[in-house]
């Protein structure tokens, strides 16, 4: 039996086996990948990112639990966690965290390392994915570190993209620096029972205002004017994210949340933005993959001794970078 076939036939061993030729990028995980691709397509990808302390991975285990218990869905996590400083493997901390779901066979959860990839997110994150897609699992769901460009990185990969808050964190709003009204489809205040929580929601609250008028304002005659746009506008094809608050210690609004995530899958599916996310992300990946592809071409074709004669011009400021390139390329670059 191929190793295709073990996992559509559900054989966890040959998963766990896949997903380490998958993050080590192997010829055997590739050629696996390749094969599964057309049994893809099915799960609904939950993105779950936010500052440190937010209290995501207590969150994501109750979303998990919720999944399973209520809905008797199958259920993958991949913990995208820091590198570890000294072996480069994935810090083991929310396994230990998602204790609750050890001992389900319907429940399938990883770590990953970020390896030091731009904003946390490991490159193999999106394979990965893939292959819990074609497994069968119903929900995966992504947590990210929360580092920064991370947030984007997980709103281009996931249908729903929740991103945590919690009070008393030292800022009224952790990540609105990080621009992710942007991105937030799903706005939870976690550690909902601690002080502050409504200066956090009162906040967010005014952000989503600034972000989602529901009022058109125009200049008429020299004077400025506003009308309320009518509620079937308003509605037809915009999401205004929810904010939806959670104790996820004690399975506090898990629930609730669970149904705002419901309502946002029936929106895309109603708007068309379903068919319009996946082909967002299928472009994303495959620029990336063609990126890839010609930098690796292109160091096989170039001498190391060649490559850095040229950077060498460049850092003398004899050529420019763009002088150099047309050079390494021997002029092909049109």
């Amino acid at each position: 039996m191929t190793s295709s076939e073990s996992i559509l036939r559900g054989d966890r061993l040959a998963l766990a086996r896949l997903l380490t030729k998958v993050e080590n990028d192997s010829p055997d995980g590739r050629a696996t990948l390749i094969e599964l691709f057309p049994h893809t397509g099915k799960a609904h990808l939950i993105g779950v990112t936010g500052a440190p302390g937010t209290g995501k991975s207590s969150l994501v285990n109750q979303l998990a639990l919720h999944y399973r218990k209520a809905e008797d869905k199958r259920v993958a996590i991949v913990a995208v966690d820091p590198s570890s400083p000294f072996t480069g493997g994935a810090v083991l901390g929310d396994r230990v965290r998602m204790r609750d779901l050890s001992g389900d066979p319907n429940v399938f959860i990883r770590s990953m390392a970020s390896r030091g990839s731009l904003g946390g997110l490991a490159q193999a994150t999106a394979n990965v994915v893939q292959v819990f897609d074609a497994a069968g699992f119903d929900i995966v769901i992504v947590e990210t570190v929360g580092a920064g460009q991370s947030e984007v990185d997980i709103a281009r990969l996931a249908h729903t993209t929740l991103v945590v808050e919690a009070p008393g964190l030292g800022d009224d709003i952790q990540a609105i620096k990080a621009g992710i009204l942007e991105i937030a489809d799903i706005l939870v205040v976690n550690k909902a029972d601690r002080p502050g929580v409504e200066n956090t929601e009162k906040s967010l609250k005014s952000m989503l205002e600034l972000a989602h008028p529901t009022t058109r304002v125009f200049k008429h005659h020299g004077t400025y004017m506003s009308m309320s746009m009518p509620e079937s506008n308003q509605n037809a094809n915009l999401w205004i994210p929810p904010i939806q608050k959670t104790v996820s210690t004690e399975g506090k609004g898990i629930p609730e949340l669970v149904a705002a995530i419901a309502r946002h899958v029936q929106h895309l599916r109603s708007s068309g933005d379903w068919t319009l996310r996946e082909r967002t992300r299928l472009e994303v990946e495959l620029e990336a993959l063609i990126r890839d592809s010609l930098m690796t071409k292109f160091r096989e074709d170039i001498s190391s001794q060649q490559y850095e004669e040229t950077l060498e011009k460049v850092i003398q400021r004899n050529i420019s970078p763009w002088e150099a390139v047309r050079m390494l390329l021997n002029g092909r670059l049109k």
